[in-house]
């Protein structure tokens, strides 16, 4: 056993040199190389769902309608829509096109936290941490998907970067002052995070209370947010303007979703996407106990070796890390409460990274010991590895099979109506590959035409009587395409289900039901086949 060694700060108590900054780049190889072939493993083998349909019909537009797009999602992953539009003129809407801004993300994310493990603490703290972030089920799941999540986490964790070099960095030639690099990098991170989500800002009242206890070059860290305000402020019209009508989903918080949010950001799972495994509890178990270890360690770590400023440094890297992982968790479980609920894993895990710090300081920073703490290490990436490894090609939310199975079955004369309109958008897209000269059903709802791509987010439209008696007239058969109808969380979605029961109502009075489907388990697609009855049809 080693002697116990108070939280230390040494990647900042003293002026990086060009052999330092050699070092923690390769120290970030393993990690960065770990994240991106993680999240590019059968990178096309899960459907996409109906936020990435949204993703592609929004980012496929051009011009006004590109921008009218932006706005119906209140500004909310601006930047992302953008460089997706970019992304699908030069090469294309393939899902690993789609994909693989996320993937890149994710090594960017690993590479960061490494990055502020080996500034606070040193370079085996940061490669553990950053290890750790790479083999994390959540973050490798975002790192599949075509949605923004996976960069907003990418750019929170490189906030924190340029936030450390910013407060107590040195720079080689100006000796007292910040390297030239910090203040820039600071804003542009979280400028761009706020672009991806403004919930990426959640991560500033966390460095902010750092700073309580350390108070260097807080003038500029002031001067940085100030100008990051600004640059934000278009998303902030953006989102006021929508107001938070995109998340009438969104239920109060409770026990089931406050587990859910713990589970994902410890890395045990994520519900519901995934089903349990046989090590997601224990997983979840010794994950916590080392927290509360760490937790623990933290509060009786000794300063009195230390003189006043590395006393004062160690004390902000140790509230900085906590305050990552307790400060956004708060805040955002405070809005849901008072405001509109905003209480999901997804937005939580930008805190996710912190976790892989605080597991890292405690392995290898404490009383444990090398070989401890390598087998430690050792132990929660296979653990880890574990709860991944099931998900690959699983698709939650099965629009690829579901649009097999319409056209595999389809007769000339049939008709197609979705609920809600967004499921047309991920039908069409899997359709030029799938239809092989099948016949396809005419869209009634909504009636634009297949290969037109047109945007419906969250239109939870329905068809009036006329128009469900001028359909049964002209449909001998109708398949309905449904998914996220809506629950029993909140108001407006209880109205959505009770909208779907009325067409449902309707169609069954002019047609008999001849088959039903469901494809996918957490957001099911479910397909139901009508046939016109013999009634109707005289």
């Amino acid at each position: 056993m080693r002697e116990t060694r108070p939280v230390t700060v040494a990647g900042l108590s003293r002026r990086p040199s060009t052999r330092m900054r050699l070092s923690l780049v390769a120290t970030a190889v393993v990690p960065v190389g770990l994240a991106i072939a993680l999240g590019a493993v059968a990178l096309s083998s899960r459907s996409i769902w109906l936020d990435e349909s949204a993703t592609i019909a929004i980012s496929s537009q051009h011009g006004a309608a590109l921008w009218t797009g932006m706005k119906r999602d209140g500004g909310n992953m601006l930047a992302y829509y953008a460089l997706i539009h970019v992304l699908i003129g030069l090469f294309g809407s393939s899902t690993v096109v789609l994909r693989m801004p996320s993937v890149l993300a994710g090594g960017l994310t690993a590479g960061a936290v490494t990055a502020v493990g080996t500034r606070l603490f040193d370079r085996t703290v940061g490669f553990a941490a950053g290890v750790l972030t790479a083999v994390s089920l959540p973050l490798v799941y975002w790192q599949q998907d075509a949605r923004a999540y996976s960069m907003m986490f990418a750019f929170a964790a490189l906030s924190f970067v340029g936030f450390v070099a910013l407060v107590d960095g040195e720079s080689r030639r100006r000796p007292g002052h910040p390297p030239a690099w910090a203040w820039p990098a600071y804003v542009v991170a979280l400028v761009l995070g706020s672009y991806m989500s403004l919930l990426a800002l959640l991560v500033v009242p966390a460095q902010l209370l750092s700073l309580v206890w350390y108070r260097r070059r807080l003038r500029q860290v002031v001067l940085a947010l100030a100008l990051t305000a600004v640059c934000a402020f278009p998303i902030l019209v953006l989102a006021r303007q929508r107001g938070a009508g995109q998340l009438f989903w969104v239920p109060r918080p409770d026990l089931s979703t406050t587990g859910a949010v713990v589970e994902s950001l410890v890395s045990s799972a994520l519900p519901p996407l995934f089903h349990q495994t046989a090590t997601s509890l224990p997983l979840l178990a010794l994950t916590l106990a080392l927290l509360v270890c760490a937790a623990g360690a933290a509060l009786s770590s000794r300063h009195d070796g230390l003189g006043g400023r590395q006393a004062d440094r160690a004390r902000f890297a140790g509230v900085l890390v906590a305050g990552w992982v307790v400060v956004p968790f708060v805040l955002d479980l405070a809005e849901s409460f008072v405001g509109q609920s905003v209480y999901q894993s997804r937005y939580l895990l930008i805190s996710a990274p912190a976790v892989p710090l605080c597991l890292a300081w405690l392995l290898f920073e404490t009383r444990l010991g090398r070989v401890a703490g390598w087998s430690g290490l050792g132990a929660l990436v296979v653990l880890r590895g574990l709860q991944i490894a099931p998900t690959y090609g699983v698709s939650p939310e099965n629009w690829r099979a579901a649009t097999s199975h319409v056209l595999s079955r389809a007769q000339a004369g049939d008709c197609i109506a979705f609920y809600p309109s967004d499921g047309r958008q991920a039908f069409d897209y899997y359709l030029p590959g799938l239809r092989s000269g099948r016949p396809v059903p005419r869209p009634i709802l909504p009636t634009t035409p297949f290969g037109l791509t047109k945007p419906f987010v969250e239109d939870y439209a329905t068809l009036p009587a006329d128009q469900l008696a001028a359909a049964s007239r002209r449909c001998r058969r109708v398949w309905l395409v449904s998914s996220h109808v809506g629950s029993s969380a909140t108001a407006t979605s209880r109205l959505h289900v009770a909208r779907f029961h009325r067409l449902l109502d309707g169609l069954e009075h002019d047609y008999r039901v001849l088959g039903q489907a469901s494809f996918g388990y957490a957001s099911a697609v479910d397909v139901r086949l009508f046939s016109r009855r013999a009634t109707t049809a005289s």
